[in-house]
């Protein structure tokens, strides 16, 4: 049987491209795995924001990432999920024990980026990326870390908005070379930066979609022209929970009820079917049959 890893690199090379919403709790896992994906991206920011209710500055550590990880794959054996570990949250050997920690997390691939700690979001303004060797120095500690194992890591550099798009393609290109997957480089602003990331960098590469962020949405196949194989949609769940939220409570304030809102609403039986609670029942009655 295939590791989490070599699953998810087979799901990559295979001829058609790879469409990974993102997730951010268990709720949101559940739901990716219901409508058939395969794989999904735990967005650091959609977990910052979602358990923490903070932006994706830096508050969030790596035990608090990596114990929300541990709890999406204890919930959703079949999504192969992939974790976002930020800058690696110090130097090389600290990179080295998060690696470690994400694939004893239960995770099949990791990312790592290039921002100074703290980081923020990579559509934010005013990001600061470290100088090109300490990046790489994450880079292959990441790769031995990894060691024999199939697990996929993801090289992702901010440098476009602080250096320029040579610089991020240079660096991503040379993370590659020292054992990466796949190449990240995050918010091009333009279709003709992005036609420029593939044709000059190695594959597999990674396309971010962030609606209202700094890079075109495409659709897959026009993404696929331009040589990108992942193509990751972190936010796009959050920001519709977070629509009906809003119009929920909205109702709720001016109307005092939920009445008239429950074509807004999943009906209670099939959330309960969708959080496992007729699995739970059943467990229950055949641990009880046991006992007597």
């Amino acid at each position: 049987m295939d590791s989490k890893g070599a699953a998810l690199r087979k799901l990559i090379h295979a001829p058609d491209i790879l469409i990974c919403p993102g997730v951010y709790d268990g709720y949101s896992a559940r739901m990716a795995a219901k409508y058939g994906f395969r794989t999904a991206v735990i967005s650091g920011a959609g977990v910052s924001e979602s358990h923490l209710g903070w932006a994706d500055k830096g508050i969030m550590g790596y035990e608090e990432n990596v114990r929300a990880c541990r709890a999406l794959a204890d919930c959703s054996d079949d999504l192969l999920l992939q974790a976002d570990a930020d800058t690696g949250y110090g130097n090389a050997v600290n990179v080295h024990f998060v690696v470690r920690g994400f694939e004893a997390a239960g995770m099949a691939a990791v990312m790592i980026e290039d921002q100074v700690w703290p980081k923020r979001c990579g559509h934010m303004r005013d990001k600061r990326v470290v100088e090109r060797g300490e990046y790489l120095e994450r880079i292959r500690a990441a790769v031995e870390a990894r060691g024999e194992h199939d697990f996929f890591i993801v090289a992702r550099s901010d440098a476009e908005a602080v250096i320029g798009l040579d610089e991020a393609i240079d660096r991503v290109s040379a993370a590659h070379a020292l054992g990466a997957d796949a190449c990240f480089v995050e918010a091009p602003g333009s279709v003709e930066q992005l036609a420029e990331i593939g044709r000059r960098t190695p594959g597999p590469r990674v396309a971010n979609m962030i609606e209202g962020g700094k890079t075109p949405l495409l659709p897959k196949q026009q993404l696929a022209e331009l040589g990108f194989q992942l193509i990751l949609y972190p936010l796009t769940g959050l920001f519709g929970a977070a629509a009906a939220m809003h119009q929920l409570c909205t109702k709720l304030m001016a109307d005092g009820s939920s009445a008239g809102a429950e074509d807004q609403l999943m009906d209670f039986a099939s959330f309960n079917e969708l959080i496992g609670v007729e699995e739970r029942l059943e467990l229950v009655r055949r641990l009880q049959e046991v006992e007597e």
